[in-house]
């Protein structure tokens, strides 16, 4: 049986009991064709798919591997909220095998640049206090091709350029602007 989840991008999802991993989930909500454990992800997406710095929905955020997370872990932007939260759906992160939808993540990242977050954990009932490491965003794109019309007109909104991009992050004003963003990335 499948179901459509339309909270992670709109992809198909299995309903299968049993342990469900991160990567089938958000290969299955992004319609990203990308396999391995979730640390190679991004450097997969290379050459193949679209990636930046920006948020948006129905793209894979890449987290690389941190602490006791050794296989890194990816999940799918369901919304964009503001310019530090997300929300995301993603299986496998705060009970093993679970599935959550619309949680959210934080940036972090003294640059405001998404390459640190906080995400929601079940069991503490609020945002983890591990600042996670992210790659970037892989979009469901080929880098250099026309994108749909919706999907550009995002792009366009965020100044994102959709190529590959190691880790050149676009610049931005600085957290000092910003107390309340200070406090949050803990650098205040």
């Amino acid at each position: 049986m499948i179901a459509n989840d339309g909270a992670a991008g709109g992809g198909i999802v299995p309903r299968t009991p049993g342990h469900l991993e991160c990567v089938p989930y958000a290969r299955l909500t992004s319609g990203i064709q990308i396999y391995g454990d979730a640390h190679t992800w991004w450097s997969q997406a290379r050459g193949r798919y679209a990636t930046g710095s920006r948020p948006i929905p129905g793209a894979v955020m890449a987290i690389r591997p941190f602490n006791n997370s050794r296989l890194g872990h990816v999940a799918t932007v369901s919304r964009v909220v503001d310019s530090r939260t997300v929300l995301l759906s993603h299986a496998n992160w705060s009970v093993p095998g679970e599935i959550e939808r619309n949680v959210a993540a934080l940036d972090v990242s003294p640059g405001n640049d998404w390459s640190e977050v906080r995400i929601w954990y079940g069991p503490s009932r609020g945002l983890g206090t591990t600042h996670w490491p992210v790659s970037g965003f892989i979009y469901n794109a080929k880098p250099g091709m026309k994108l749909s019309a919706q999907l550009s007109q995002k792009f366009s909104q965020a100044g994102q350029t959709l190529t590959h991009r190691e880790d050149s992050r676009p610049t931005r004003k600085g957290r000092h602007d910003d107390p309340i963003g200070a406090i949050i990335a803990g650098t205040y």
